[in-house]
C-alpha cells in the first residue's frame, strides 16, 4: 500500500497559506460545485493519462476551455464548475503543453506518470490481526462499562476519550467523512453510526453513490475501516470504542482498487467537493496524494495538482468543513531546508530528488487551513516514524509506536481498531493519529455546533496538552543514534505543534 497515512503533517499554516496564495493566486468560488459532464474524441498517439485543467470559474471560460480540450485530443470526465477544475483523459502526448497555452487556463497537468488502469496511505508496517483467542483474553479484563476490547485501547485513555464519552459521546448531527480506501459499513462497531447518504466512491474523479460503492474491494483494503472505527466505533457492547462514539461517520473511496491503492488527485478533488456538498463537518485524510510525495510548484504537472486539490479543499472549508490530515511516516523535518524524496513518482519509475518542503508540498496536509497531525506513542513521546517540524505540525495525537510498550493485555504499542469482515487489528502511523484528532474535532463540533473550521482548529490547539521538547536527545528506536531534533518551546514546538489533543476538555 503506497500511502495510507499513519503519516507526517505540517503545522502552523500561516506561512503555507501566504506562499500558496501568492504563488498560485487562486481563490475558488463559494457557490455550489455541482459538476457538469461532457465528452470529446481523443488522440491515441501516446499513453492514456488523466489530467486536471484549472480555469477561472465563470461558465463562459469553462465552456471555451472544454472546446479547447476536445480540440487538443482530450475527453472531459467531469467539470467542477464552481471551483474551476476539469478532469480530463487524453492520449495526446502534447495535451498538457497545448492546453496550458489556452486562454482561461490557469494551470494544467497530468495527475499520473503511468497509463490509466482498470489506489497511498500513512500506516507504518503491516497490520497485526487480533485472533479470537486473543480477543477473548482481552475481553476478560474489561472493566464495568467498558467495551470488550477497550483494555487494549491505551490511546483512548491517553486523551481522555473514555471519560469524555460519559459526558458527551458526540452528536448524530456531526459527520466525519473518511476519505480513504473504503469503509466496511457492515462491521457491527461501525454500522450503528454509518451515514450512507454522505458516502460515495470517487475513484476516477466522478462520484458514484450506488449503495455500497464506498466499501473496500477486499480485506486487504483495510485502512479506511480501521480509521473509521478509531473515530466513531459505537459503544454498543461489541469490540472497541471510537473517540467520538456518538457521531456519524461516512466513507468516500478514493483509492484505486488494485494492490497499489494509489490516491490520485482527481479522486481527492471529487471527495472534498462531495463531502462539502453533502453536509460533512470534518474530513479525515490519512494519506498523501499520488504520485508525488512532494509536489513542486516549478513543475507544471505538480503545480496543477496542488492547484486543483487546494481549490477543492478550500471549497470544503468555505462550506464549513474542517479538513484533518496526517503529517507522514518518514521522520522528516518538514521545516528543514531540504529533504530527499526517493519514492516519486510512485506509479512508474521513482527518481531520487532533493526538495525544499517550503516550495514542494505534501498534499493535502500542507495546504492552507488543513490541520496537520503528528503521532505519539503510549509514553507521549513522538512516534519514531512521525514527521515533524516547527511551524508545520498543528497538533499531535496517539498513532502508536512499537517501541513504546503499554501496560495492556496485549502489550501492543500500536492502535487497535476495526477491520473488514468483522475483524479487529493493530496498526501504527500518522494515519492512526489523524482520526484521533478528527474524533476530538467532532466532539468540539458537537459541543460548539456553530464553530467554523478555523474556530475548531483554534479550539483543538487551545485545549491540547503540550509536553514540550524532550530534555534528552531524541532516540526513537533506542539504538543510541539521535533520530530527530525538536525546535520550539512549551507552547508550540516541532514535535507536537500546539500539543496532544484532549477529548475530555473538548466536551467540557
Amino acid at each position: 500500500m503506497a500511502h495510507l497515512r499513519s503519516r507526517r503533517r505540517l503545522a502552523l499554516a500561516v506561512p503555507v497559506v501566504l506562499s500558496l496564495t501568492a504563488s498560485l493566486g487562486f481563490l475558488p468560488g463559494a457557490a455550489s460545485a455541482a459538476p457538469l459532464t461532457a465528452s470529446a474524441a481523443t488522440s491515441a498517439d501516446g499513453p492514456n493519462l488523466a489530467y486536471v485543467v484549472n480555469t477561472r470559474t465563470d461558465h463562459r471560460t469553462i465552456a471555451s476551455v472544454e472546446k479547447a480540450i476536445s480540440a487538443a485530443g482530450g475527453t472531459v470526465v467531469i467539470a467542477y464548475e464552481k471551483i474551476g477544475v476539469i478532469v480530463v483523459h487524453s492520449a495526446n502526448p502534447d495535451f498538457g503543453k497545448r492546453i496550458r497555452a489556452v486562454r482561461g487556463v490557469q494551470s494544467a497537468g497530468a495527475t499520473r506518470t503511468a497509463p490509466l488502469t482498470a489506489a497511498g496511505t500513512t500506516d507504518e508496517g503491516a497490520a497485526q490481526m487480533l485472533s479470537a483467542a486473543e480477543a477473548s483474553k482481552v475481553s476478560r479484563t474489561a472493566a464495568a462499562g467498558e467495551e470488550p476490547l477497550e483494555a487494549d485501547q491505551w490511546d483512548l485513555r491517553a486523551i481522555g476519550a473514555d471519560k469524555a464519552a460519559k459526558t458527551n459521546p458526540g452528536n448524530k448531527s456531526v459527520t466525519v467523512a473518511v476519505i480513504d480506501v473504503g469503509v466496511d459499513d457492515t462491521h457491527p462497531d461501525i454500522a450503528p453510526n454509518f451515514s450512507p447518504s454522505q458516502s460515495a466512491n470517487c475513484v476516477g474523479g466522478k462520484p458514484d453513490t450506488t449503495y455500497g460503492a464506498w466499501r473496500p474491494v477486499d480485506a486487504d483494503h483495510y485502512h479506511g475501516t480501521h480509521v473509521a472505527g478509531e473515530i466513531a466505533a459505537a459503544r454498543n457492547g461489541i469490540g472497541v470504542a471510537g473517540v467520538a462514539p456518538g457521531v456519524k461517520v461516512s466513507g468516500i473511496t478514493v483509492a484505486e482498487p488494485d494492490a497499489g491503492q494509489l490516491f490520485y488527485p482527481e479522486s481527492v478533488v471529487c471527495a472534498f467537493v462531495f463531502a462539502a456538498d453533502h453536509g460533512v463537518e470534518i474530513t479525515n485524510n490519512s494519506y498523501y496524494v499520488d504520485p508525488w510525495l512532494y509536489n513542486c510548484l516549478d513543475d507544471p504537472d505538480q503545480r496543477a495538482i496542488v492547484d486543483a486539490v487546494n481549490r477543492a479543499q478550500l471549497y470544503a472549508q468555505k462550506k464549513g468543513t474542517l479538513n484533518v490530515a496526517a503529517a507522514g511516516n518518514s521522520n522528516d523535518d518538514l521545516d528543514s531546508n531540504a529533504l530527499v524524496d526517493a519514492s516519486s513518482p510512485d506509479d512508474s519509475t521513482a527518481v531520487t530528488r532533493t526538495v525544499d518542503p517550503h516550495k514542494c508540498f505534501d498534499v493535502p496536509t500542507q495546504l492552507p487551513g488543513v490541520v496537520t497531525v503528528a503521532s505519539t506513542g503510549v509514553t507521549g513521546a513522538k512516534s519514531y516514524f512521525s514527521s515533524y517540524g516547527k511551524g508545520v505540525i498543528d497538533v499531535a495525537a496517539p498513532g502508536g509506536d512499537k517501541y513504546q510498550i503499554p501496560d495492556t493485555p496485549s502489550k501492543n504499542g500500536r492502535i487497535l481498531s476495526t477491520m473488514p469482515n468483522n475483524q479487529y487489528g493493530f496498526l501504527q502511523g500518522t494515519s492512526m493519529a489523524t482520526p484521533h484528532v478528527a474524533g476530538v474535532a467532532a466532539l468540539l463540533k458537537s459541543t460548539h455546533p456553530w464553530a467554523s473550521p478555523a474556530q475548531l482548529q483554534t479550539l483543538l490547539k487551545a485545549e491540547a496538552d503540550n509536553p514540550g521538547c524532550p530534555t534528552a536527545p531524541y532516540d526513537g528506536n533506542g539504538d543510541g543514534v539521535v533520530d530527530a531534533t525538536c525546535v520550539g518551546g512549551k507552547h508550540v514546538n516541532g514535535f507536537y505543534g500546539a500539543g496532544i489533543v484532549n477529548a475530555l476538555r473538548a466536551v467540557k
